[in-house]
């Protein structure tokens, strides 16, 4: 193993520890709050963390292995089973992410018609048609034989090596795979969510009106709470724009280097720097990490329930510590007690005796 090789694993290693921790810790929260449990996104964050869960203990760690054996990790039968839940699973997560978008559109452009327009059965309709495309794309890759191990991204995956038979037919695939999941759900995040951050701007102007009509008439107002609302006026106008570039901005910088570098391997005279792709795959792994905090753990709700669940623990701790001491006290006393039960007074004998 080269340095580059150790710098890999580490990363490798360290989006497993994160992506387990965080996914488990939203899974809980929505186990716990029966809050989240009601709302429609909730069933689409439970997808989308479920395939999470099952990408960070099943692909992950091979690709782990692979890089510290510089190998083969396991046999061709179960190398093919894990490159079919490579692509089943990237691809519902990436269309889950598009079925977010579109929950979080409709409940900003349509607020007073959103709990009619978007119920639990048009959930369940549209995680079903990510299940059925993620099937579909995942099955055909196997039946075909064109998963395997992938020396140059030390993964089970796709693979071109073993497709060299089917030549055009493979590359179709390729490009149909990656046109209606990458391509869909990129162009369905752009556009939803440049409409979100279109009215979440109009209502801040109207309230930065409101906000100057305010001051205007308040003229014995203190300069300090003023600017105080001054301030509070840009970061409302920042708020909006920052949760959609996060939105967006995780999605193509964690996803755009491996599908392009699958593209451009197809027609690639040469070979690729291997370096380059585990790099690229390592980046798509990153995005199971950070999809519990850009969908769940930083907003508000999931916030309060870990804390409930964090407050919950100590006291149960400080309860069990506490409960110990008075024990170990009590303890101590009955001890005590008969020590001094145990030890006889002096008896006086008569002068005369």
């Amino acid at each position: 193993m080269d340095a580059a090789d150790v710098a890999a694993s580490v990363l490798v290693l360290g989006i497993i520890i994160v992506s387990l921790l965080s996914n488990v810790v939203v899974l809980i929260c929505f186990l716990y709050n029966p809050e989240i449990r009601k709302q429609v996104p909730g069933l689409f964050i439970l997808n989308l963390t479920f395939c999470n869960l099952l990408l960070s203990v099943s692909n992950m760690p091979l690709t782990l292995v692979g890089l510290i054996t510089t190998g083969h990790p396991g046999g061709s039968v179960f190398c093919q089973i894990v490159g079919f839940l490579d692509t089943f699973l990237t691809t519902n997560s990436m269309l889950s992410m598009a079925a977010l978008s579109i929950d979080r559109w409709v409940a900003v452009v349509f607020p007073l018609s959103y709990h009619s327009r978007i119920r639990h059965r048009d959930a369940v309709i549209a995680l079903g048609y990510t299940w059925i495309h993620s099937l579909c794309f995942s099955t055909v890759a196997t039946c075909r034989s064109w998963v395997g191990y992938h020396h140059l991204y030390a993964s089970c995956t796709l693979c071109n090596v073993r497709a060299k038979g089917a030549g055009m037919q493979f590359i179709l695939f390729t490009v149909a795979l990656h046109s209606l999941t990458f391509l869909l759900t990129l162009i369905v995040l752009c556009v939803t969510y440049l409409k979100v951050l279109k009215v979440a701007r109009f209502h801040c102007k109207r309230i930065d009106v409101i906000t100057m009509q305010t001051l205007v008439l308040l003229v014995d107002i203190h300069p300090s709470v003023r600017q105080k609302c001054l301030d509070e006026q840009k970061r409302r106008r920042l708020r909006a724009t920052k949760k959609i570039s996060t939105f967006i901005g995780t999605f193509v910088v964690c996803f755009s280097p491996y599908v392009i570098t699958r593209i451009v391997e197809l027609f690639a005279p040469g070979p690729i720097s291997p370096h380059w792709c585990v790099l690229s795959k390592c980046l798509a792994y990153s995005k199971a990490a950070s999809d519990p905090f850009v969908y769940s753990l930083l907003r508000h709700q999931y916030r309060k329930t870990c804390t409930l669940l964090a407050n919950k623990v100590l006291k149960r701790s400080q309860l069990n510590s506490s409960s110990l001491r008075i024990e170990s006290n009590a303890g101590r006393s009955s001890n005590s007690a008969n020590t001094t039960n145990n030890i006889q007074p002096p008896t006086n004998k008569p002068a005369g005796q």
